[in-house]
């Protein structure tokens, strides 16, 4: 098609319409196996574009493709039209009747900062799903969303007050429950709302109709249920012969954005659980024990009945975000359940909590069944919330493939269907992930297959075909919670008969005549085996990378991984620090996901040569930090920060370096040089107008000030505080970084006296990291630095003597980058283990007993801790709040800062003064100026420092500073 025919639609628009090749690659994935092209990406801004875009793809027989966050696992929202992602503007909550307990919203509004938006109120929105940090409303509605609550809460279907929507003839009309008479006056309108009404009843007040439909819809006990059209539900009206009011919300919950454009939702609100919680996890040795139990502890009010099985367990292994929350799981269960009862009282919880612990001992089928209280479940249920992330953790191109991963039965067929879903895959050779809701009869359960070739996608279709028919014998629904999208569209003839998807369709007629809705899925529906994300029997592209990647078989593997889930769309409001610069643009582009999808496309879909030289690669990378969030926030591990590290580097082969990315990369040099004479350097940086020509001329933001260096001779240093102290512990290697030697000299010099002090015998080990080349993609540079520290760095792990470094994104480069650079992985192995933050080094001592709060002052002060991206990712923050919670009275908290803005030299470029400014303004700068100049502000990363320097005003210090401070001896 010719895109010409844009421009009309442009100039009609208050919102953005992009056609560019970057952004329609960025939107034909989404979290499902399937990739479709689109002619346009939109973001309207108001009704009225909406409408615009109906009018236009009425006119053009185009499709609309409704979007928010794009984790769809089936497909929905992924097509060849204009995909139109309400994500970026329709965020607004647009109402709370406190005392009906309802709330009106836009699609865009997320699920969990709608809830902390109402917490306050005392009420929340029940459904919840794994993805409900960044999961939107409207997606929730569409897809009729559960999760984990839904035992207790319902599903998104249940809450569905009302909805305002745009049809398809761009009229608007609100659905909601009306009643008998009130559908009178309904049929008499004339515009095509009055018709949708007509035609509906005409179809189901026909008694064979009714039948054909209980007769064959999955059984009504099954609540998670999203198997086309619900015209079930719509058979408890009255004017159907039941008890209810008429609420079309019931048929268009679920339905995709099939039937028509929504703009708000009314919800019907939940009072907050009760806040006493307590958990028990009971461990299987296999998946049929586990099963067996599910029905007995189903009797019990539970909150909470999730179910992960060994693979699950396995990959959150590796996962170092995951890791830790491991802390529960003993031995090694081929299956375990997680069983949560809330109460007001103690001593209520305490009972409901001794009657479920002898359900379960009676039944002696778990070998162990720990009870965890308090932050304890939250972590558990982080560890499930990350289960479809994790599975993109399989190594290779045999990945967890969801296509039967959504099936739902009534509870009492649960283990007889699983026993017969197990042979079926026994027959195919096939291993499956089974986990999920398991207390609301529904297991998300995945083959494993690599759909790059043909011989898999023929299992793909047959897998899905006999358990579709499975499912069917057992009168359970096929799309449970994820609804049918591509993938099990096809199958809904065989889920609920042939009059009865005639009537789906006619109905879709009705209220969508030009099928421009979200074409392809519900009815009329696309093969499940085509247009899948990788061409089948392609011949791999062989990508040649100066870094290491054979751990993920590649770079573009490494890309690969990426599943879709999304998990690099939750916002600032959340927790975690992936990914600030989407925090800021609220950009596809700017995602995690956003680039693994690009560098996959680009590597594989470009000319012959350098894939890395097109100039698509070069923009999704501009704003990525490298702060390395994703390395341990996503749960596929996927590391952006390597994967622009090698971008850099080959397109810059191809393309030649900049002068000003010289500059950065050989920063250490000129530092040197300048602090040779540091008096004069230090006056042209001082000096607004002087600096104000060197920063014109290497491309820094005006607004930023330059750092100063200094020439200290730290041997020196060192000696005169050797001769000052005895020395009564180990000896022990500190790392002055390029960072440390020039510009942070008065921390270097704490550290040997804060170490030295506390009786360590110290010596020094000077070293370009490499972290400037590695930044600004010279990787030569970079490895020839890596080689020769391995090298130097060995000799002291051989012996013992920890090297213990201050900067963070220094040192930790000995455990990451390293490893990619180094060909002695051995080595690289060696001097990984016996690298250490300074602060971890201490928080290790101090478990060990061999640091005393004695030793440090009883003064009180507060102290508000922002830690380096580096060391979030790497390492953890406890270490630095345990070392700085030495002095007795100190108060030390953390702040839930994310990522500052300043990474290195993003923040200093002029491009991205502005946006490195508005990141530092997401949390950590309003933070900083609540806190009372008496507050001591901890920051062990240089860039940070200087960040907080510059939008706050405010001087903050390295803990080793602080310590220093506190030191009484």
């Amino acid at each position: 098609m010719d895109k010409n025919i844009f421009k009309e639609l442009h100039n009609t628009l208050s919102g953005e319409l992009l056609t560019d090749k970057l952004s329609t690659t960025l939107y034909a994935t989404d979290a499902s196996v399937y990739r479709k092209i689109p002619l346009a990406v939109a973001f309207p801004k108001t009704e009225k574009d909406i409408k615009n875009l109906i009018i236009f793809a009425k006119k053009h027989a185009i499709g609309l493709i409704p979007r928010t966050a794009g984790t769809s696992l089936a497909g929905q929202c992924v097509g060849e039209g204009i995909v139109v992602d309400v994500s970026k503007y329709f965020t607004s909550i647009v109402h709370l009747d406190e005392a009906k307990r309802q709330v009106t919203v836009q699609p865009g509004v997320i699920r969990d900062e709608l809830n902390l938006f109402l917490a306050p109120y005392g009420l929340f929105f029940g459904p919840n799903t794994s993805t409900a940090n960044r999961c939107m409303i409207g997606g929730m509605v569409g897809n009729n969303s559960s999760g984990t609550t839904s035992i207790q809460y319902g599903v998104t279907r249940d809450k569905v007050v009302s909805m305002k929507t745009i049809l398809s003839d761009g009229s608007e009309a609100e659905f909601k429950a009306i009643s008998k008479s009130e559908f009178e006056d309904k049929i008499q309108f004339k515009n095509l709302e009055g018709k949708i009404y007509k035609k509906i009843y005409k179809e189901l007040k026909n008694k064979d109709v009714q039948i054909e439909i209980k007769t064959n819809f999955p059984k009504p006990k099954i609540h998670r249920r999203n198997t086309g059209y619900a015209v079930d539900a719509l058979l408890d009206a009255q004017i159907f012969g039941g008890n209810d009011d008429l609420n079309l919300c019931k048929l268009l919950s679920g339905s995709e954005g099939t039937l028509a454009f929504t703009t708000e939702i009314t919800l019907q609100l939940d009072v907050l659980p009760p806040k006493l919680a307590a958990m028990v996890v009971t461990h299987y040795r296999s998946l049929e024990d586990c099963l067996a139990d599910v029905v007995p502890v189903m009797k019990h009010d539970l909150h909470t009945c999730e179910m992960m099985d060994k693979v699950i367990l396995d990959c959150t292994k590796n996962n170092r975000a995951q890791l830790e929350n491991r802390f529960f799981v003993e031995e090694d269960p081929a299956a375990l359940l997680m069983l949560e009862v809330k109460a007001n009282t103690e001593e209520e919880l305490e009972k409901q909590l001794r009657s479920l612990l002898n359900t379960i001992e009676r039944s002696g089928l778990s070998y162990a069944h720990p009870v965890l209280k308090g932050e304890d479940i939250h972590k558990a249920i982080e560890l499930r919330k990350a289960g479809l992330g994790l599975l993109g953790n399989i190594v290779g191109d045999m990945k967890a493939v969801a296509c039967i991963e959504d099936t739902a039965v009534a509870l009492p067929d649960l283990k007889d269907f699983i026993g017969e879903f197990t042979q079926i895959m026994k027959a195919y050779h096939q291993d499956a992930v089974y986990y999920a809701h398991a207390g609301a009869g529904e297991l998300h359960l995945r083959p494993i297959l690599n759909l790059k070739k043909s011989t898999d996608v023929v299992l793909f279709r047959a897998i899905t075909s006999d358990v579709a028919k499975l499912t069917k014998k057992y009168n359970g629904s096929f799309s449970g919670e994820h609804g049918d999208g591509i993938v099990r569209a096809e199958f809904i003839p065989i889920m609920i008969g042939a009059k009865n998807y005639e009537l789906l369709k006619r109905i879709k007629s009705y209220f969508d005549p030009n099928g421009i809705f979200n074409p392809g899925k519900i009815v009329d529906a696309y093969p499940m085996d085509e247009a899948l994300r990788y061409e089948i029997d392609r011949e791999e592209p062989q990508i040649t990378t100066l870094m290491d990647f054979s751990d993920s078989e590649g770079i573009l593997k490494a890309a690969e991984k990426c599943n879709g889930s999304g998990d690099c769309r939750k916002t600032a409001v959340m927790s975690g620090a992936m990914c600030p610069s989407y925090h800021a643009t609220k950009n596809e582009k700017d995602t995690t996901r956003g680039r693994a999808n690009a560098l996959r496309e680009f590597l594989t879909t470009g000319a012959e040569g350098n894939k890395f030289d097109q100039p698509e690669l070069k923009k999704v990378f501009d704003l990525c930090l490298s702060c390395k969030a994703c390395a341990s926030e996503c749960p596929s591990n996927v590391d952006v920060a390597t994967l622009k590290a090698e971008f850099l580097y080959q397109y810059q082969e191809a393309n030649g370096y900049s002068l000003r990315s010289r500059l950065f990369a050989y920063n250490t040099k000129l530092n040197k040089l300048g602090s040779a004479i540091s008096w004069m350097t230090n006056t042209v940086y001082g000096s607004s107008f002087l600096s104000g020509i060197a920063k014109k001329w290497s491309g820094v933001a005006l607004e930023r000030s330059l750092p100063k260096v200094w020439s200290v001779d730290f041997d020196k240093h060192l000696k005169s505080i050797k001769n000052q102290y005895a020395i009564s512990k180990d000896k022990i290697v500190l790392y002055i970084d390029e960072f440390t030697h020039y510009l942070d000299v008065d921390l270097g010099k704490d550290a040997i006296e804060v170490l030295t002090r506390l009786g360590y015998d110290v010596q020094l080990f000077y070293a370009e990291s490499g972290r400037t080349f590695l930044s600004k993609g010279f990787l030569k540079q970079a490895q020839k630095l890596a080689v020769s520290n391995t090298e130097q760095l060995k000799r002291f792990a051989e012996v013992g003597i920890p090297v213990v470094g201050l900067e963070p994104s220094a040192v930790l480069t000995f455990r990451d980058e390293y490893k990619r650079l180094v060909a002695d992985k051995e080595a690289a192995e060696i001097v990984a283990n016996n690298a250490f933050l300074i602060e971890e080094f201490l928080a290790q001592e101090i478990a060990q007993g061999k640091l005393q709060k004695n030793q440090f002052t009883s003064e009180a002060r507060t102290v508000k801790i922002h830690n380096h991206c580096h060391q979030k990712a790497l390492s953890n923050q406890k270490v630095t709040f345990d070392i700085l919670n030495l002095p007795e009275n100190y108060e030390v908290s953390i702040i839930a800062s994310g990522c500052c803005g300043m990474a290195g030299s993003f923040g200093y470029e002029k491009e991205h003064y502005d946006i490195s400014m508005q990141i530092g303004e997401l949390k950590l700068f309003p933070a900083i100026r609540k806190s009372g100049q008496e507050v001591i502000i901890a920051a062990n990363g240089t860039s940070c420092r200087h960040q907080i320097q510059d939008g706050t005003k405010r001087t903050a210090l390295h803990p080793i500073t602080i310590l220093k401070a506190a030191l009484l001896n």
